[in-house]
């Protein structure tokens, strides 16, 4: 038996009805999901609270390190040098005592055994501290770590080699500190000169 238009769109109208939540659900709903919704805000604010904590506790220490930081930089530049300073005491103690016998020497070989004796002392501190003398005579010239001062043409050495050493040079760990100041053999004829003087640098 067929069901007439009217009757079918009455099933449909109460069954829409049935699915639809009374005032006391809806009501009960809103609430539960406004409760969440406070829930979730409140966890959020007590996350951004704990997070700013956190901040301007790195703020702080941030601060403090800065601090410490100058004041050790402040430090060290006053004491830095404490070490080394330490270490030569004993050199100008030497130096000391040889000006108090200085009058009283007559023997020159003692007194210049005396000056030997305190140079191999300072450069015994100085080495310490990685400072280094560089061994030049007789070796090619390096204008990494020699300055020549004069070219000399010398028979017993060769084109280019280190005839003797006018000023010292040292390293300080490997690093050029200063060159040694040197004058250079370089063969040239019988009719020129025997000696060019290289311009020296003025400081």
């Amino acid at each position: 038996m067929k069901k007439h238009k009217k009757d079918y769109m009455d099933e449909q109208s109460t069954a829409a009805e049935e699915k639809q939540p009374s005032p006391e659900e809806g009501s009960a709903s809103a609430a539960c999901e406004s409760a969440e919704l406070a829930a979730r805000l409140a966890e959020k604010e007590k996350e951004a609270a704990a997070n700013y904590d956190k901040y301007l506790r790195a703020v702080a220490e941030l601060d403090n390190y800065k601090k410490r930081a100058a004041k050790e930089k402040s430090e060290i530049m006053k004491y830095g040098k404490e070490d080394i300073i330490r270490d030569l005491l004993p050199f100008i103690d030497s130096i000391d005592r040889a000006l108090e016998h200085a009058d009283n020497a007559n023997d020159i070989q003692s007194f210049k055994d005396g000056l030997k004796l305190m140079q191999e002392q300072l450069l015994a501190g100085l080495k310490k501290h990685g400072v280094e003398k560089i061994e030049c005579c007789g070796k090619e010239f390096d204008p990494n770590f020699h300055d020549a001062f004069m070219q000399v043409d010398h028979e017993q050495f060769e084109d280019n080699r280190i005839i003797s050493e006018l000023e010292r040079g040292y390293l300080l760990n490997g690093r050029l500190l200063r060159p040694s100041r040197v004058s250079v053999c370089k063969k040239i004829n019988k009719n020129d000169n025997k000696c060019e003087k290289i311009v020296e640098n003025v400081e």
